[in-house]
């Protein structure tokens, strides 16, 4: 017997996706601090200039699709929702996103490696909390389009 994702009846997932986008550009907003804090600057400073712009690239990557998924997901929900292949593609897409980084964050990343700060402590457990509830919405969306199974 497999797991069934059912939706309440009448249950409209676009304020899901809103404040998932919304989670989203926050995460982006915040993740600006995050070379100050994890002092970047000073670890990247002994590595060659190339593998310097490489780094500096991927995580500028990295934040612009964290804000296009929310923008996307903010602006235009129903485009999400539509229920296409596309839409369910792209919703799918996201999921594994966000999946693949709630992995990074419990199996690969040393929490004990970060600085000892109480706020960094929490703002890591919420991190973790906000990939599992990205990767659960984006997973209903792409099973369930905007509408019932």
């Amino acid at each position: 017997m497999g797991l069934a994702l059912t939706l309440p009846s009448g249950f409209d997932p676009t304020i899901l996706l809103v404040l998932a986008g919304l989670g989203q550009l926050a995460l982006a907003l915040a993740s600006l601090a995050i070379p100050r804090v994890l002092g970047w600057r000073a670890h990247l400073a002994a590595l060659p200039s190339m593998t310097r712009h490489v780094f500096w690239t991927y995580a500028a990557y990295v934040l612009g699709a964290h804000v296009a998924f929310g923008l996307v997901s903010v602006l235009v929900p129903h485009w999400l929702l539509a229920g296409t292949p596309l839409a369910r593609a792209v919703a799918g897409f996201i999921a594994v996103w966000w999946g693949a980084r709630l992995l990074v964050a419990l199996l690969w990343f040393d929490a004990d490696e970060l600085p000892p700060h109480r706020f960094v402590r929490l703002a890591d457990r919420a991190l973790v909390l906000l990939f599992v509830a990205l990767t659960a919405t984006y997973v209903l969306v792409a099973v369930h389009g905007g509408g019932a199974p």
